[in-house]
């Protein structure tokens, strides 16, 4: 996942150089670059967390990060920002990646509370 996480980090950013230039993506850039850049620098601290309940933690915070990133990315392609022809496919591997880490946060989160209670 982190390699995949990075991949998808730079195509966004490739997809942000070529969006028109003016207020609106510039701010909405931003936001998604800030979101997407999230997903895989928080990803790559959950393999260096010192507790289960940190690992748990991040693993939320990829979730939310990976959530938000499907929304600016929306809204960059709903809005006419940019006509990249990758943004389908962006937008189809954006809204896959909540649902693996949502998935993954909601396993990490049952065992914890498993093991927390013995």
């Amino acid at each position: 996942m982190e390699k995949r996480t990075k991949r998808f980090a730079l195509d966004i950013v490739g997809l942000v150089k070529h969006t028109q230039k003016d207020k609106a993506s510039d701010v909405t850039g931003y936001q998604l670059l800030k979101s997407v850049t999230s997903i895989g620098d928080n990803y790559r601290e959950t393999t260096r967390v010192q507790s289960k309940a940190d690992f748990v933690y991040k693993l939320g915070v990829v979730q939310k990060e990976a959530d938000e990133t499907v929304y600016w990315l929306e809204l960059v392609r709903e809005s006419g920002l940019t006509r990249g022809e990758d943004v389908p496919r962006l937008l189809s591997e954006a809204r896959e990646l909540p649902s693996i880490f949502g998935a993954s946060h909601k396993t990490a989160s049952r065992k914890w509370t498993s093991i927390a209670r013995t």
